[in-house]
């Protein structure tokens, strides 16, 4: 049986980053085990078909349960099931949420957590292009770029939003979150960097690193309380590695619960049901679901003055993920939170909506809450691995939640209506222009309302009664185990995860290199080393210990 000092289970977002910061010391031996394989499918690498990797075999294809408020629909929740996780199959949209959503997880009993305290681990992993300032670095692993180069329907998006009051904001990870601007994305030299790209790739070189794919770790071991190691299969034949250390979860807000129930650690009631042997009580695994939805406001396009060729994603040069290129973040009325409540996703593609027969093209907006209200869950519904696990969002559970989305869908349509758009403005396709009541919106979003691709929170850290994890990402109830992924978050942040996902590897990752005397300095001179010599590749690394 083979011995590590630490085993990550999940190369995703948090997985690859811990795995990079870990082994910076090279007397820390590290396996690091994926249910995917390798990131060679091609498509991976190029923004524009972002869109296409859903769905595909480096894709779990999880589905909801029928969802009560949403007409008994299942509703689609890819998850990437490569290395890289879903930083390897996203929009690549570099969102870190609104300071306050990190001073509220301290206000909820997490020290450490405030704005102030993550500011300098996004820094720490951020290569910004523009260059550095008090809230960008400039000497990290992961490259956050500009879209190179922005459609003309995405600037007007900008200038219309400018027009009709919203401030011009070129930094939505600056000093305020509020206005219309570009997103930036997670693109280096014209290709996706995702977290497999940017913090394993250049490691591969290590020789207390071991990296195996197509993995599926089975349960965890335990001797009484003390995690002792894993049981994973690969190839059919199932194998066991021992921890002298820590093992650390990191296989996401929907695997990451699973897969502690499915190690006894969950609630008793839940694990008895399924016959498990319940070795910690913890009744919040897999409570407190989060994640935001998506409503689409889309047009077609008359005489267009936007690249054909990049709308259909045939354009030779450009870095656009296709799909969302533009983005407001805004207060609807009312609102006296400090953090706005709805953002805007816009785009220079045609969103065709079920039932519609549509030709040409088009753009397309996606309405979106900050901070919804629905909580949902994620359950066995069996004792078997293979099976996928239950899946409960419960969107627009809230109805202040619906009219806040008719609000936004009310705005978009006086942007679309400014003269920004004249020149190429075609006929409202979704929801239609017949659409105009409340009730009929209402109706239109809770028939096509989806995910926002953000689950989170079915491990949330905190010192309540439902706390999985404790500030330090320990789980509670035994020794030897953490969490480190976007399960951790006690409250769903105000815009796209996978920034703050990756913060939570690097300050994951410092967390466990004090627990395991790991010093500072060592690890700070291992990552400038790594960064000056990590030349590695998958050629290279497979001479090494890596199991592919």
């Amino acid at each position: 049986m083979t011995q590590y000092d630490y085993i990550v289970i999940g190369a995703g977002t948090a997985g690859c980053v811990v795995a990079n910061r870990i082994t910076q010391d090279g007397e820390t031996t590290v396996l690091l085990l994926e249910a995917g394989n390798p990131d060679t499918k091609p498509e991976i690498q190029i923004p524009l078909e972002s869109p296409n990797l859903p769905r595909s075999e480096v894709d779990w294809v999880y589905f909801s349960q029928p969802e009560p408020y949403l007409n008994n629909r299942k509703i689609f929740c890819p998850r990437g099931k490569v290395l890289g996780g879903s930083s390897s199959i996203n929009s690549m949209i570099y969102i870190r949420g609104n300071h306050h959503d990190y001073d509220h997880w301290q206000e909820l009993g997490n020290p450490g957590w405030s704005y102030q305290d993550v500011l300098p681990y996004f820094k720490k992993s951020e290569n910004q292009q523009r260059g550095a300032d008090a809230y960008h670095g400039v000497d990290g692993d992961l490259s956050v770029s500009d879209i190179q180069p922005p459609t003309v329907a995405s600037q007007r998006f900008v200038e219309a939003a400018v027009a009709i009051g919203y401030n011009h904001n070129p930094d939505f990870n600056g000093i305020q979150q509020e206005g219309a601007g570009i997103y930036q994305l997670t693109v280096k030299d014209g290709k996706r960097h995702s977290a497999a790209a940017a913090f394993l790739m250049p490691i591969l070189k290590r020789p207390n690193l071991t990296i195996t794919t197509g993995a599926l770790v089975t349960r965890l071991l335990f001797e009484g309380t003390r995690t002792v190691g894993v049981e994973y299969m690969q190839h059919g034949q199932l194998h066991q590695a021992r921890v002298n250390k820590e093992v650390i979860l990191s296989a996401g807000a929907f695997d990451s619960p699973k897969l502690l129930m499915l190690s006894g650690i969950g609630d008793a009631e839940h694990l008895q049901t399924m016959g498990i042997p319940i070795v910690v009580d913890l009744p919040g695994v897999g409570q407190n679901l989060q994640d935001h939805f998506l409503v689409p406001v889309a047009h077609q396009l008359i005489a267009s003055p936007v690249p054909h060729q990049v709308i259909a994603g045939l354009h030779p040069v450009t870095t656009s993920n296709g799909n969302a290129e533009a983005g407001l973040f805004l207060h609807t009325e009312g609102n006296l939170d400090a953090a706005p409540d709805l953002q805007f996703f816009f785009g220079p593609i045609l969103w065709i909506s079920p039932g519609k027969t549509l030709s040409g093209l088009g753009f397309t907006v996606t309405v979106s809450l900050t901070h919804p209200q629905n909580i949902g869950s994620v359950s066995l519904p069996s004792p078997d691995l293979k099976d996928p696990p239950i899946i409960r969002i419960n969107f627009l559970q809230s109805q202040s939640d619906v009219q806040k989305v008719i609000e936004g869908v009310k705005i978009m349509r006086k942007l679309f209506d400014t003269s920004a758009f004249d020149e190429f403005r075609g006929e409202e396709i979704a929801p239609g222009a017949e659409v105009t009541s409340d009730e009929a919106l209402e109706a239109y979003i809770r028939e096509f309302c989806v995910t926002g691709y953000h689950p989170v929170g079915t491990c949330k850290m905190g010192t309540d009664s439902m706390a999985v994890v404790d500030p330090e990402l320990r789980v509670r109830g035994v020794t030897g185990l953490r969490v480190v992924d976007a399960s951790i978050m006690p409250t769903l942040v105000g815009g796209n995860t996978n920034a703050p996902t990756i913060m939570i590897g690097e300050k994951g990752a410092d967390l466990i290199k004090a627990a395991g005397g790991v010093s500072q300095q060592v690890a700070s001179a291992m990552g400038n080393y790594s960064r000056e010599q990590g030349t590695g590749n998958r050629e290279q690394g497979t001479d090494l210990k890596v199991s592919w």
